[in-house]
Parts: structure tokens; sequence; C-alpha cells
């Protein structure tokens, strides 16, 4: 007879989520794990397979976690302002406070750009794709800009939500707020 688990396995996966977030992939180990979740690897090991299942079950939690502001954006029928709501919306002043440092999905795809997992650079590239085909669908709101105008657009937000992400990790409000600010001055 299969052992009951005696945990949470959200709480664990968020527990994991926040560590990743904190420390990224590689330099997260299994005994970190281990302290954090607080539970053995054998139980880590049963539950997610290694290592790379619990940080996928990670992005997922954090997906989910996400979803709604995501959602936010996509339901929004203001364009360009859409876009600018859903980048303040991104930068949230509470991730600092506990040591998050940026997005956790824009670290590991940086973190994750010259790596051999096609797992996860598959999931990042498929959320970026994702990403760009809002800002794309917003932009193209405003029936003045040509199609070549907005692909390009799109391209420099994709990029400018890459530095908003850096920004996040070591700026002040006022700094991110200002850099906001500029991005859509260029939109």
């Amino acid at each position: 007879m299969a052992r009951k688990k005696e945990y949470n396995e959200d709480e664990v996966v968020e527990k994991a989520m926040n560590l990743f977030w904190r420390n990224g992939y590689e330099t997260t180990s299994m005994q970190m794990l281990e302290k954090e979740m607080g539970i053995n690897k054998f139980s880590i090991y049963a539950s997610f397979g290694n290592k790379q299942g619990l940080f996928l079950e990670s992005l997922k939690y954090y997906k989910i976690k996400a979803s709604a502001s995501l959602e936010k954006f996509k339901n929004a029928e203001n364009g360009v302002e859409a876009i600018k709501q859903f980048f303040n919306d991104s930068v949230n002043p509470e991730y600092k406070e506990n040591n998050q440092k940026g997005c956790f999905v824009t670290n590991t795809y940086n973190a994750f750009s010259e790596s051999e997992d096609l797992i996860i650079k598959e999931q990042m590239a498929a959320f970026m794709t994702n990403l760009k085909a809002l800002f794309i669908a917003k932009l193209a709101m405003d029936s003045k800009k040509d199609k070549d105008t907005v692909l390009k657009q799109a391209n420099y937000l994709l990029l400018a939500k890459h530095g908003l992400a850096a920004a996040a990790r070591v700026n002040t409000q006022k700094e991110i707020k200002d850099y906001i600010e500029m991005v859509f001055k260029n939109v």
C-alpha cells in the first residue's frame, strides 16, 4: 500500500518556486529544496521525479498564479493602455520584500537560453510567443498602425518587458515607473 503524503503539494511547490526564483535553477541544490520545502529527498523524487520535474511544477504553479494578470491583460480592450497597465501590474513591490528577483518566467528564460534542456526552453519560447501575440493584438487595436509597425513595436515591448524584469531585481520603484513611462513614449 502506498504511503499517504504528509504534506500539501501546492504548498511545497510554492516554496520550491520561491527558492528557484530567489536563487535560480542551477544554484538551487536538492539540499536547499529539502530544507525549504520541509520534506525529504525521497518525497521530492517520489512526487516530482527529479529537480527538473519539481522546477517544471514550479513554473506551472507560477503560471497559474500569474494567470489572473494575463487574463486581465488578454481581455482588456484599450490597446496600448492595456499593455502599459500589464507592465505596471507585473512589477509588484511585494516581490522585493520577499527577496524575489525580477520575473520568475523572464529569469528562467534568460537562464535557459543557452541550455540544452529542451523541455524548459520550449515552455519559455511558448510563453514568450504568447506574450508577443498579446502585444500584437493590443497594438493592432490602433487602426492607424500598419502591420510592420505593430510587429516592430511588439518586438520592442517584448525586449522592454525583459528589461523591466531585470530592473525589478535592483532598481527603485521610482526608477521602474520612470522606465515604464519612457517605454510608452516610444509606442
